[in-house]
């Protein structure tokens, strides 16, 4: 069978087993047929709050939040329509805030993609930098200690409006809500703590899971120290078209969110499988391998203990060369090494959450990675096995496994929550 995978901009269409494949994917849910005018909609008629023009007065000083590019939230089609309903707000009051976390500043132009060229003309625009103390607030601490640094941005502001979108998360369990504050304006230690070893191996740390979740609930206290006047999120289908926008009160239009994403997302199988083809979503997911993790990570969740994954990513942003992710891998060496290194009792280093979800998957399965725009060396250096053809690879695999075995695969990566069925979605062990 012909399987359309997401695969950078344009996608790519491998042939798989007719009689030995399944095929996973999200419950395609049609886009909104008029995507701007549901947000009006939302904006105006909001879930236990005032309409956002009411919200915020004309004297206010005003934070939006947004993601980065590393995200596929339509950020040009809801921005403009945000600000419309903030026009009676002098310009020089309001600032944009690109929510990377420890992701690395957004250029101009992939700020012009995101947002469109007008408003990158016309506000004041701010990339989070995590690790520059100067632009950050202490606003308290977490019941364990943990300093909370906040993006001074955000704390100075009166009023603090989030935009995002929700979608299952391999470890938080959902994004969107109080993750736009942190980590995504939180500061690079703060965000280590938020991520540690011990929260990242808690088996409720995982995909779907909010309730219970102690690295979500750190999230949700380490949010709280912000006063967040409305908070905008949306979900979107495999084309990136929006499905349902929730907004209003931060808490609760999350929660009700969530619950409509997780119906759309999570998709039970009845046993696990030899192979697992998957994908980190296409672009803008798939820019870099470090978010590859995600696809990988959601495919541990349905490969029986060890199987095969198989993986298709572009990472045309590379590994990528900033951040610690790469500089981890290669220092470790093996999955054992990696995770042995990552819960040293006085070990913190950023991005080491990536790394440790990528051990814990190599250590329940052998990884291949298609990558065109990374070189076989580096997919070596990073524990992984570089193939060419998905298709050969799956059939050599097959051919060693014998004809029994079985091929599973997430054309949409993430956007799909895979589970044994009659079970909890799997935590990989």
């Amino acid at each position: 069978m012909r399987v359309k995978l997401a695969y950078g901009r344009a996608g790519m269409t491998v042939n798989m087993p007719d009689n030995r494949t399944t095929i996973i994917e999200p419950l395609f849910m049609p886009s909104i047929p008029d995507e701007a005018a549901s947000v009006e909609h939302a904006l105006r008629h909001p879930i236990r709050s005032r309409p956002l023009r009411e919200v915020i007065s004309s004297t206010d000083t005003v934070a939006v939040v947004f993601c980065d590019i590393t995200r596929p939230m339509p950020s040009s089609l809801v921005l403009p329509i945000v600000l419309q309903h903030l026009d009676h707000v002098p310009r020089e009051q309001i600032v944009l805030i690109c929510a990377t976390g420890t992701h690395r500043a957004n250029t101009k132009e992939e700020l012009e993609q995101m947002l469109g060229a007008d408003i990158v003309c016309d506000y004041r625009i701010v990339c989070h930098d995590g690790a520059d103390r100067s632009t950050q607030t202490m606003v308290g601490r977490l019941d364990d200690g943990t300093e909370v640094w906040l993006s001074s941005e955000l704390v100075k502001a009166g009023k603090v409006v989030l935009t995002g979108f929700i979608e299952p998360h391999f470890f938080a369990g959902f994004s969107g809500g109080p993750k736009m504050i942190a980590p995504g304006c939180a500061a690079n230690d703060t965000i280590l703590s938020l991520h540690s070893a011990k929260l990242i191996a808690d088996p409720k740390a995982t995909w779907g899971v909010t309730d219970g979740n102690p690295l979500w609930e750190k999230i949700c206290q380490a949010a709280r120290f912000v006063d967040v006047a409305f908070n905008l999120n949306v979900t979107i289908n495999k084309r990136h078209q929006v499905t349902n926008v929730f907004a209003g009160e931060m808490w609760q239009s999350h929660r009700i969110g969530v619950e409509f994403a997780r119906k759309t997302a999570m998709r039970g199988v009845s046993q696990a499988f030899d192979v697992v083809v998957t994908t980190n979503a296409g672009y803008p997911l798939d820019m870099n391998l470090y978010q590859t993790v995600k696809g990988m990570s959601a495919a541990a969740q349905i490969v029986r203990p060890g199987g095969v994954i198989v993986v298709a990513s572009e990472c045309s942003d590379g590994i990528p060369e900033h951040g610690n992710f790469k500089k981890l891998l290669r220092q470790a060496g093996s999955p054992d090494a990696l995770l042995a290194m990552l819960t040293q009792p006085d070990f913190a280093m950023q991005d080491q959450w990536e790394a440790q979800i990528l051990a814990q998957v190599l250590k329940k399965a052998r990884v291949y990675l298609k990558a065109g725009f990374l070189s076989d060396q580096q997919i070596r250096d990073s524990m992984l096995t570089p193939i060419n053809s998905v298709e050969d690879c799956v059939n050599e695999v097959l051919e060693e496994m014998g004809p029994n075995a079985t091929v599973g695969v997430l054309p949409q990566g993430p956007f799909t929550i895979p589970f044994i069925q009659a079970r909890e979605p799997l935590a990989i062990a």
